[in-house]
């Protein structure tokens, strides 16, 4: 991915030298990329479907990580790092892709700020913990991430390469263009209504169609810059099926139960991707309307 020399965004923030959050609570009421097999109760009556961390743990033979985090970072990359420009330059062609989308509709994109933080950091939604992975919130209309999340990516879920970091990053802003459009509040609503099974299947469809926006975002930002390179794709492809639901129960549990799934399955993620990607239009990334799979 030919990212160097690009726009980078003005609207992140880099809290990586600071000492954390330290607020008492539950979590995140955001919506994450979903890495994880433990739901957790979260404010505002989101659930924040999957821990990655948890999951690595009981993969390693760990246990789960604690609740609350407060330590300050040691040894904190310098605020222009090759990590945070890459962020920066991802996050301002979402702001281009997303302001044009936008415009075509006679509308107008609030473009997210997005936060790269260590450890634990102060959100709307509460503390925001590196053991969520990457998550958007909505109180605050922000994106958060530890960076350590991508070594995680390539490492430990076998998903390496910029385009798969850029995937996830794409993935969280689609988060906020939900909030944008009201389809967040609409799936909240219906989750409020309904079995904790509808529950779950409303959720599999939001996060499906953020994974079909990234995709869209991907179509856009290749037709303006020509930047992907040979393999970039296959990158983002591979993220979407190592962090699928049955892919991770079937890592730390031995067994696949499509019931508790809140992300999707591997196929559907990458099927939601490719679809957003080879469309690059929104009305082809509903996936409410969309029969099951």
């Amino acid at each position: 991915m030919k990212w160097e020399g690009e726009r980078e965004s003005e609207n992140v923030e880099d809290r990586r030298s600071s000492g954390g959050g330290g607020l008492p609570g539950l979590g995140i009421g955001g919506r994450g990329i979903g890495i994880g097999t433990i739901a957790i109760a979260l404010v505002g009556g989101w659930i924040f479907g999957i821990n990655p961390l948890t999951i690595l743990g009981m993969l390693s033979g760990g246990g789960a990580p604690t609740e609350q985090v407060s330590r300050a970072p040691s040894n904190a990359p310098p605020a222009n790092d090759a990590q945070s420009r890459f962020v920066r330059t991802v996050v301002a062609s979402t702001e281009d892709v997303w302001t044009a989308v936008f415009q075509r509709d006679q509308a107008t994109y609030r473009a997210p700020k997005l936060v790269m933080f260590r450890g634990a950091t102060r959100t709307a939604c509460g503390t925001g913990q590196s053991a969520m992975g990457p998550f958007y919130c909505p109180g605050d209309q922000q994106v958060y991430i530890d960076l350590d999340f991508f070594d995680t990516l390539k490492q430990r879920l076998g998903a390496p390469g910029d385009f798969a970091q850029a995937y996830v990053i794409a993935h969280e802003i689609g988060h906020h263009v939900q909030n944008v459009l009201g389809t967040s509040e609409k799936v909240e609503a219906a989750r409020r209504g309904g079995s904790p099974a509808q529950g779950n299947a409303m959720s599999v469809r939001l996060e499906l169609q953020a994974d079909c926006f990234a995709g869209l975002w991907g179509h856009h930002s290749q037709q303006a810059k020509q930047w992907l390179e040979q393999g970039d794709i296959e990158e983002a492809l591979n993220a979407a099926s190592k962090i699928g639901d049955d892919t991770l129960q079937r890592r730390s549990q031995g067994t696949v139960v499509p019931e508790s799934f809140t992300h999707g399955s591997s196929a559907q993620r990458v099927q939601w991707f490719k679809r957003g990607f080879e469309s690059g239009r929104v009305a082809d990334c509903n996936t409410f309307d969309a029969p099951p799979r």
